[in-house]
């Protein structure tokens, strides 16, 4: 993407604006009206500015992904966040994961973006002398800043989005606070926040871009309809969930059903044949069931976090647990001296296993070999990341790579869509969709590289267990599974057991495998079901602002 988000002019003036955190962060002094209106590259530029508070997925916890968090892996430095977070030590006023500040900034520089560009096409239109440049560039400019106003609207629901999955109901601010405007705001309730998202995406939708690909290459990477309706879908399932549907409205579901459907009806986005390349290098953007995703650029970062340590340049990072190896189908007859054999194939696409060749070596995870638990910083669980990993990166000459993290992919549509659809109309109800909950999964298991056989479930309640699951392995790593157990209400039962890893041992060449307890975890219901809003806010607002129950 040619701006790559990353824009210096964008992140100079935002580091500007944000001179105060949160929201009490108001406008003091700005670039004036008549530069803005006068310069096609300045508006463009606060255009691009919300982009720059995205959050990377790669760097979620302890500069790594967030699969620590969760019964998903655990991250092998002993004094992590993570392990701060997996044994019940965060409060109000340490939160390993708290981006509460740094989203209303984002939300900030939407609003600002927005106010200032009300007029646009006028502004722009000061600026051109001539009657070529009027009739090309200018509509050029016009058609861009277009485009980026309706980007702006669905940032901003984005934002919303990732604080009311942490926190529930927040604080809702649609205008640049003044410096005589009061920011000690009450916090909106969930539904509220979920309606405001809906209605932005429901408004502006249509006013995006469909392919940036095709329209100009150079911008791929901005938000597009595809995206603002993905989001929607994750959005509204997230509702229609235990946690915030306590009576089981069915409505909620059927929304939830229509919003996925939506995205499956714009016949833009198909299955990968190649599950275990989508998420590298230039397929994490260009494979056709990519619906948007991050740029990130050349680097090595995630290879030299979760290489295996004797790898040089590793340093093992996040390891697999047992508890989701366990849930990788068999195809075959289990081999106890083979446990990996005969799997569903996500697992050595994703998993690091003992005998696996990886970085033009086998990977010796039994005791006493070159990758061994036993040994100082190796895997702590016996298994190491694949998923995300490009092999063979020669780090001790710092090779690096490109890298892109998937936020929105055509499978998750599929598997919201079942999910939402078994719950509204059971199994095997399509609705007039022409698509059924449990079609829509062997969709998923069924893609070339995969072959998985057809879900076995003959009710509602066995269906909505076989897309849990589902969604564990399809979605591993993928910043989904915490979330995924704290909407289903599953996490004070699944983060409360221990996480558990394999200990291989060879005997005479003959390997035989146990699993352990690599730890104890800890989930408090009910109330680590929401984060706890940041004390500092709480403080600041003067009893405005009302604590999440239990913190």
């Amino acid at each position: 993407m040619k701006k790559q988000y990353l824009i210096l002019f964008a992140v100079g003036l935002m580091a500007g604006f944000s001179a105060c955190n949160y929201l009490d962060t108001k406008i003091d002094t700005q670039p004036t009206q008549e530069t803005l209106d006068s310069n096609y590259a300045l508006l463009s530029n606060l255009g691009y500015a919300p982009y720059t508070y995205i959050q990377n997925g790669f760097y979620l916890m302890d500069n790594n992904i967030s699969a620590g968090m969760s019964d998903e892996a655990e991250q092998t430095a002993p004094t992590s966040n993570a392990q701060r977070f997996n044994d019940g030590s965060w409060d109000a006023y340490n939160n390993p994961d708290n981006p509460y500040g740094y989203y209303y900034e984002g939300i900030r520089a939407a609003n600002y973006f927005l106010e200032y560009t009300v007029d646009y096409k006028n502004q722009l239109a000061q600026n051109r002398d001539t009657i070529s440049d009027r009739s090309y560039q200018y509509n050029l400019d016009v058609a861009d800043i277009g485009y980026m106003r309706g980007e702006a609207h669905i940032l901003r629901a984005f934002f919303y989005y990732d604080l009311s999955k942490r926190y529930g109901g927040v604080p809702l601010v649609t205008k640049v606070l003044s410096l005589t405007d009061d920011a000690d705001l009450p916090r909106a309730g969930y539904d509220s926040i979920v309606n405001f998202i809906v209605s932005e995406i429901d408004n502006y939708a249509d006013s995006l871009q469909v392919n940036w690909k095709t329209y100009n290459s150079d911008q791929d990477g901005r938000f597009t309809k595809g995206a603002a309706l993905a989001l929607k879908s994750r959005v509204l399932l997230y509702a229609a969930s235990p946690l915030h549907n306590e009576t089981n409205d069915l409505s909620k579901w059927e929304a939830a059903a229509k919003a996925a459907h939506d995205v499956i009806a714009l016949n833009q986005y198909t299955l990968s044949t190649n599950y275990q390349q989508l998420f590298l290098e230039s397929a994490s953007t260009n494979d056709n069931e990519i619906i948007w995703s991050i740029r990130c650029g050349p680097t090595n970062d995630m290879e030299k976090a979760n290489y295996p340590i004797a790898t040089p340049g590793g340093n093992s990072g996040v390891t697999p647990s047992q508890n989701l190896v366990a849930q990788y189908e068999y195809t075959g007859t289990p081999n106890p001296n083979n446990p990996y054999a005969n799997r569903d194939p996500r697992l050595n696409y994703s998993v690091v296993a003992n005998n696996s060749t990886w970085n033009s070596r086998t990977i010796q995870i039994w005791s006493g070999g070159t990758d061994s638990w036993q040994n100082t910083n190796a895997s702590r669980t016996g298994y190491y990341l694949k998923k995300f990993l490009i092999d063979n990166l020669y780090l001790t000459q710092n090779e690096k790579r490109i890298h892109n993290w998937v936020m929105f992919r055509y499978a998750e549509i599929l598997l919201n869509y079942a999910e939402a659809m078994n719950e509204a109309y059971g199994p095997d109800q399509d609705n007039g969709y022409g698509l059924t909950a449990r079609a829509a999964v062997n969709q998923v298991r069924s893609r070339k590289g995969v072959a998985m056989p057809s879900v076995v479930a003959s009710n509602q309640s066995d269906m909505r267990d076989a897309i849990k699951h589902e969604r564990m392995i399809e979605l591993a790593f993928e910043d989904h599974r915490y979330w995924d157990l704290l909407r289903w209400k599953d996490a004070e039962t699944v983060l409360n057991e221990p996480l558990r890893g394999i200990k291989a041992d060879n005997s005479g060449g003959t390997v035989s495998y146990s699993e352990f307890n690599v730890e104890n975890r800890v989930f408090i219901a009910p109330k680590m079901y929401y984060y706890p809003i940041p004390q500092v806010e709480i403080n600041k607002s003067k009893g405005i602002l009302i604590q999440n129950p239990g913190w």
